[in-house]
């Protein structure tokens, strides 16, 4: 029997070592060509969706931070607009949504691409899930702070530039965020106070306010006349720069607080622009100040003296003291002398 070729030999090594490529190929060309391509295309619409959507929320903040007209371009009013606060609140909004959006696009890309690897995502879901749970119950105030602000930003509440009373503190509000709300005082003391505390909200910038002011009278003044000075004052304080712009209504007298027997004390309520109650309620009480003493309104009753009621020539004069009378002191007994002394008797 003859002995093989070699090249005969090297030609089915050759095919052998083909066949085998081949037979590899057909096993992992799916991995090695298929598989890239899906990944690329998943990553690629990933990025394209987190870009547009990224695009239309800009799109919406930018409407939300417009210059506050409605559909016809008429100016809203029933409240004040603030543009601070109106862009402070739309760029909350707006960083959430592109934060959130973001999170949801490219994680549900990240689990898809874990797919493509052939990894099994029920033990990774699980996992996530179980963690998801106990970060829940271990920072439930922090979820708390974060789901109340968010809610306070969506429905507007407040915003920077009002003066708010948050139960814990009362102040005008420095910066809205989703965990905390800054405020500072009358003092300049600046409040931290977390959002999920927040139990109840009192906002005196939104609206309109209310200027009180209570004016005292003597008893026994013409209360008519009172009030045609009050008014006319407040008119005229309300055709003034910047008083105009402040002052919403006109005064009203809504009637007598109290009465005692020295004094009369009558309530005056304005509507003013919101925050602006107190400046308005000082001016208009030095106005009325001037105006009652230009009418001669007193604003109590005058005290009696001891020697009788007062009268409009001025307090009565006071009585002369007497005359101090001269005491003569008694003269002094001569002292007794002893006996044998000389002038002695």
């Amino acid at each position: 029997m003859s002995a093989p070729v070699p090249g005969i030999l090297l030609s089915l090594d050759v095919a052998q070592g083909d066949g085998k490529v081949s037979s590899w190929f057909d096993r992992h060309g799916e991995s090695l060509v298929v598989t890239p391509i899906r990944i690329l295309v998943i990553i690629l619409v990933a990025l394209i969706l987190r870009a547009v959507t990224r695009k239309l929320i800009t799109q919406l903040v930018g409407r939300m931070a417009n210059s506050g007209t409605d559909s016809s371009g008429r100016p809203v009013t029933g409240f004040l607009l603030n543009a601070e606060r109106r862009r402070q609140r739309a760029e909350t909004v707006g960083s959430v949504l592109r934060s959130t959006a973001s999170f949801v696009i490219l994680g549900i890309a990240g689990l898809m691409v874990l797919g493509e690897f052939k990894v099994n995502l029920a033990p990774l879901l699980a996992s996530a899930g179980i963690a998801g749970i106990a970060l829940g119950f271990g920072a439930r105030n922090l979820v708390t702070d974060f789901l109340s602000g968010m809610f306070m930003i969506l429905e507007d509440q407040y915003g920077v530039g009002d003066l708010v009373d948050a139960g814990a503190a009362t102040g005008t509000v420095v910066e809205v965020g989703l965990r905390i709300t800054k405020l500072r005082d009358v003092d300049g003391t600046v409040w931290y106070i977390r959002n999920g505390e927040i139990k109840r909200i009192g906002n005196k910038s939104q609206g309109w306010g209310t200027a009180k002011v209570d004016v005292q009278v003597g008893y026994h003044e013409d209360v008519d006349k009172v009030r045609a000075v009050i008014s006319s004052t407040a008119e005229a304080l309300a055709e003034i720069e910047p008083w105009n712009e402040r002052m919403w209504g006109s005064a009203t007298v809504v009637g007598m607080e109290s009465v005692t027997p020295d004094a009369v004390v009558l309530q005056v309520q304005i509507k003013t622009m919101p925050g602006q109650e107190l400046p308005v309620a000082r001016e208009l009480r030095g106005r009325l100040k001037r105006a009652f003493d230009d009418a001669g309104i007193r604003i109590s009753e005058p005290v009696a003296s001891a020697t009788g009621p007062a009268s409009d020539e001025g307090p009565a004069p006071a009585p002369a003291e007497p005359a101090p009378v001269p005491v003569t002191p008694p003269p002094t007994p001569p002292l007794p002398q002893a006996p044998g002394a000389p002038g002695a008797p």
